[in-house]
């Protein structure tokens, strides 16, 4: 029997989250788990009782031609991750395990390059988590160790992701 691999089986069930999400550009949906036990998921929306872009038709980002990785302030949608952190307490998440996968929502596409932005980065870390795993492909992963987010400091100069 050719059985899926635990990475793999995890970030399956990622990719069936961001399924959920309303964001007309990019979704992208996390799980975290700890002790092989999911301790909660979280998909790109907006805020609980606003209004998401895709059924506004509009993402204001597209709209002004922002490019991806900047003015993050502007999107409606609450990150996947971001989601994932705020349904699950910290003692669930010391030392637990972040999936994300990211899909283009214009060609349909998992992204090959898909990555947590600044601010995620800061409360995957301050919550304690210690790896995040990035689906790539449908079986290639990216294994990210959290320390490695701390000392490569975004604002320091020191470099980032």
């Amino acid at each position: 029997m050719d059985r899926r691999g635990k990475e793999n089986y995890y970030l399956d069930i990622a990719q069936t989250v961001l399924e959920r999400g309303t964001c007309l550009r990019r979704n992208f949906g996390a799980i975290i788990v700890k002790n092989d036990v999911i301790v909660s998921t979280g998909y790109s929306g907006a805020p609980r009782g606003r209004v998401n872009c895709c059924d506004s038709g509009v993402c204001i980002r597209d709209k002004l031609n922002i490019p991806r990785g900047e003015r993050y302030e502007l999107c409606r949608s609450v990150h996947a991750e971001a989601n994932a952190i705020i349904a699950a307490s910290r003692n669930e998440m010391l030392g637990a395990t972040l999936y994300l996968v990211g899909k283009d929502m214009k060609t349909g596409q998992i992204m090959d390059d898909a990555s947590s932005c600044t601010m995620c980065r800061r409360l995957i870390i301050n919550a304690g988590i210690s790896r995040v795993v990035i689906r790539r492909d449908a079986d290639r992963y990216e294994v990210v160790d959290v320390r490695d987010w701390i000392f490569k400091d975004d604002l320091s100069g020191a470099g980032g992701y």
